[in-house]
């Protein structure tokens, strides 16, 4: 991008040709945000303090929800401040900042899944190997190759995006600056970069999608030969909260980044942005707390010490 163009800000439209809606989102992604902070900091509270979470599948958890407290406050502040009034202004720096670290935890988000998946494979399918195989060394170097992979993603991602010209366009019909809103915005041939996202993000979503899948397929395998009724149900209902956050994370990431961005509703590709920024991070705690009973116990625990405390 050439120095002019660098030195100015972008406009994020957001809704603004629905001025009415604002308010309504602005309270309703408002209050979203504030529960996924208060969701996925007691995920990492409770992993952190309670003993009996100190495993491999809360260690993963954790590294889960602080990336979704990463992701939207990467994104949903500024979405707070273009809702609120009439400036709908980022700048240039904050949208490069929005596009590296954007791309660098979506990106890490969808490794991060396949490693939760394998976890849930020796869980169930080598359990007598579980504590021998998911060591904590092996725990951690998973984790930084998720977080390592994201950030390779987002440094070439990014870096190639930001060679487009964009000829004076400064008005992202977007709630943020992501990739596919800042091709639409480019003046010259964008062919290559849509093949580049379309590689990428085929790399990064359809192989560890198909490869969570193929792993469930030997997990539920495994699950039906167990002959207790409770460790039945205890590994289903493990195995179904990961399960449903990865359709919601990988449907709408697949919806978002692999249909072409020229030809794309960009309607639907704005409101597809909102969901996998504000909603997904939001209910993911959710999923993971609501039909678990060790982080409703660990949460009755820490709360039980608390009133003692008093």
């Amino acid at each position: 991008m050439d120095s002019n163009s660098s030195s100015r800000s972008f406009i994020l439209m957001g809704i603004s040709d629905h001025p009415r809606l604002e308010m309504v989102f602005f309270v309703v992604i408002l209050f979203s945000y504030l529960l996924t902070l208060v969701g996925n900091s007691t995920i990492i509270l409770l992993s952190r303090l309670d003993a009996r979470l100190h495993t491999p599948m809360y260690f993963f958890l954790s590294n889960l929800s602080s990336l979704d407290l990463a992701f939207t406050t990467s994104s949903v502040p500024q979405m707070l401040k273009n809702l609120w009034g009439p400036d709908k202004t980022i700048s240039y720096g904050g949208c490069v900042t929005q596009l590296y670290v954007f791309l660098w935890l979506g990106a890490t988000e969808c490794i991060l899944l396949v490693v939760m998946a394998f976890d849930r494979y020796v869980a169930v399918c080598r359990p007598l190997h579980y504590m021998t195989v998911m060591n904590p060394r092996l725990c951690w170097v998973l984790a930084a190759i998720s977080w390592l992979g994201g950030l390779g993603n987002s440094l070439i991602q990014s870096t190639f995006t930001l060679q487009l010209p964009f000829c004076g366009h400064r008005t992202v019909d977007n709630f943020l600056c992501e990739v596919p809103a800042m091709i639409k915005l480019a003046c010259g041939d964008t062919s290559l970069n849509e093949a580049v996202l379309n590689g990428v993000c085929t790399f990064f979503t359809v192989v560890p999608l198909s490869t969570i899948l193929i792993s469930y397929c030997f997990i539920a395998q495994a699950v039906m030969k167990i002959r207790s009724v409770e460790g039945r149900r205890k590994a289903f209902n493990t195995c179904l909260s990961h399960l449903v956050v990865v359709f919601l994370f990988y449907g709408s990431a697949i919806y978002g980044y692999l249909l072409p961005a020229k030809s794309s509703n960009q309607d639907q590709g704005k409101f597809i942005s909102l969901f996998y920024s504000v909603v997904t991070p939001m209910v993911n705690p959710l999923i993971y707390t609501l039909r678990n009973k060790e982080v409703k116990g660990a949460l009755g625990r820490l709360l039980g010490k608390g009133r003692e405390a008093r």
